[in-house]
């Protein structure tokens, strides 16, 4: 598929893939004080940013309704099977997530980050698309269109449980900052060369969001994406 190395990648960009915000920012500072529930999904109201009553809500509750107002953008955007769908309500919302940015035309990042997915996604085998969900967004909408997205679904071997996903330019922006893809200087945020190569994962319904790199390990990225899904076996949150 691609040969490409991690050696080929500038010391810039390798630095750039461990720079990525904290999603969340004040918003998980908050989520802090609060016990996890490990219950399943919190029902919140309307999903979008929609402002809604937060009488009778608890901590949690209205936490969790932040980071989603805030940080988790109700944008609409378009499968690679041409399926509309809307980016909380149905990607993310009651969902574990792995997250990330890339376009096709890239000749860098992100071939080696793709490839590397397509080998988290065999070693999670059929826990993806069933107790975690794969979504991959282009950062480039002009160019990536449902075809190209499509053809490079296919050449990464990509299986059910694994998204690409393009949509308005204007929304995806909107995304990517939301979510924590961007730099903080803007001369180099707006260099799409430059991009984060990253991944996002998170469990929404209990708000236990982080990142790691995504050209690290295949079995690092693996193992760190079951925590997602099983937080409970986690020693650090039974202390």
């Amino acid at each position: 598929m691609f040969n490409a190395s991690t050696n080929n990648v500038s010391r810039r960009k390798l630095l750039g893939l461990l720079g990525m915000a904290p999603i969340a920012g004040g918003a998980l500072a908050a989520v802090g004080a609060t016990r996890p529930n490990f219950g399943g999904a919190i029902p919140i109201g309307s999903a979008g940013g929609t402002s809604t009553s937060s009488a009778g809500l608890t901590t949690s509750e209205k936490s969790r309704r932040r980071i989603q107002e805030q940080h988790l953008p109700n944008v609409p955007l378009i499968t690679q099977d041409g399926k509309q769908v809307r980016f909380y309500d149905d990607l993310v919302k009651g969902k574990v997530v792995a997250m990330n940015f890339f376009f096709a035309k890239c000749e860098e990042v992100c071939p080696v980050v793709m490839a590397n997915l397509a080998k988290v996604q065999k070693l999670l085998g059929d826990s993806v698309g069933r107790d975690i969900f794969m979504y991959s967004f282009t950062l480039k909408p002009e160019e990536d269109t449902v075809e190209v997205l499509k053809h490079h679904h296919h050449m990464f071997g990509a299986k059910p449980g694994w998204t690409y996903l393009t949509g308005n330019p204007q929304d995806l922006e909107k995304l990517r900052v939301a979510i924590g893809f961007s730099y903080p200087d803007p001369k180099i945020d707006a260099d799409k060369t430059q991009h984060i190569g990253n991944v996002r994962y998170g469990n929404e319904p209990i708000m236990l969001w982080s990142a790691c790199p995504g050209m690290a390990h295949a079995e690092f990225i693996a193992e760190t994406l079951n925590w997602a899904i099983h937080p409970e076996t986690s020693r650090v949150l039974k202390q």
